[in-house]
């Protein structure tokens, strides 16, 4: 049988089959054997060939990705984590106070998801907090990702009585949605379905930062054709499999200046000299 996993938890797997119906699931252990260098060979949103032994179903094979979502896995090194698997686009979810997300963060999740040419998304939360120079930082931070085609929002999930702008970013579309504990990433999803029910934690008062309540990637229907999967809090976002000369790649605006530098693509725009990228820069 074919099925889509929807959900993770390291040691069994929750797949949808194509009789519409949910299996849990083990892996044979040969998958985790064949040199996967990631550190969960299977990830949601994978399509995968199971078969029903008794009451449970095992995953025999992986089927070929359409895109998937890495980064450095925190426990084991020189390997990867898979967040997710055959996804549209990723939708970063940010806030700039309760917690603070650095704007190192969300271009690691942007050079990630452009690595495999998915569309990004950031939508900024808790607009509703923030003092009126805070809210001419947030229209600052607005413009300058707009500036470069990455599609920006900001919301209160907790205050505005309509998220229809939101509906409409994720209508038709398998969404990863990726931020820190504590940016709200539960309260929008309770708010796109109540069906979700999904848990909300408190910000510590000390570090302003969020309690995790999302223990495990999952897959959520918020309609026949919307899907979200959602991610537990990330902390720290490090790139894979990419050396210094490639990463200019993934940001737009370097990428179109960097055949002009004078080492073309083998520029890293730090110190080499006649670096078109580095000559943009001091012009702004």
């Amino acid at each position: 049988m074919i099925g889509r996993v929807l959900k993770s938890t390291g040691s069994w797997y929750e797949v949808a089959g194509e009789d519409q119906k949910k299996y849990a699931c083990r892996v044979r252990g040969k998958l985790r054997l064949e040199g996967y260098k990631e550190s969960n060979p299977i990830a949601v949103g994978d399509r995968v060939e199971f078969e029903l032994d008794k009451n449970e179903g095992i995953i025999s094979e992986i089927l070929p990705r359409t895109n998937h979502m890495l980064r450095q896995s925190v426990k084991r090194t020189g390997h990867a984590s898979v967040l997710a698997a055959n996804i549209d686009q990723v939708l970063i979810m940010a806030t700039l106070k309760q917690p603070r997300t650095s704007l190192g963060f969300i271009d690691r999740v942007l050079v990630s998801a452009e690595s495999f040419r998915i569309p990004q998304v950031i939508l900024f939360n808790k607009k509703d907090l923030l003092n009126k120079r805070e809210a001419e930082e947030l229209e600052h931070v607005l413009t300058l990702y707009q500036s470069i085609g990455v599609l920006t929002e900001s919301i209160s999930a907790q205050e505005d009585e309509s998220i229809e702008t939101v509906e409409k970013i994720l209508n038709d579309k398998v969404t990863l949605i990726a931020g820190h504990s504590g940016v709200g990433k539960s309260t929008l999803l309770n708010r796109l379905s109540p069906d979700f029910k999904q848990s909300t934690g408190a910000i510590s008062g000390y570090s302003e930062k969020g309690t995790h309540t999302t223990t495990f990637a999952e897959m959520l229907e918020v309609n026949a054709t919307t899907f979200i999967i959602d991610t537990p809090g990330i902390k720290e976002w490090g790139l894979v499999d990419m050396d210094q000369q490639e990463i200019s790649d993934y940001f737009p605006e370097m990428r179109s200046l960097r055949l002009e530098c004078k080492f073309g693509s083998r520029c890293l725009h730090i110190s080499e000299p006649k670096c078109a990228v580095k000559d943009a820069f001091e012009k702004i």
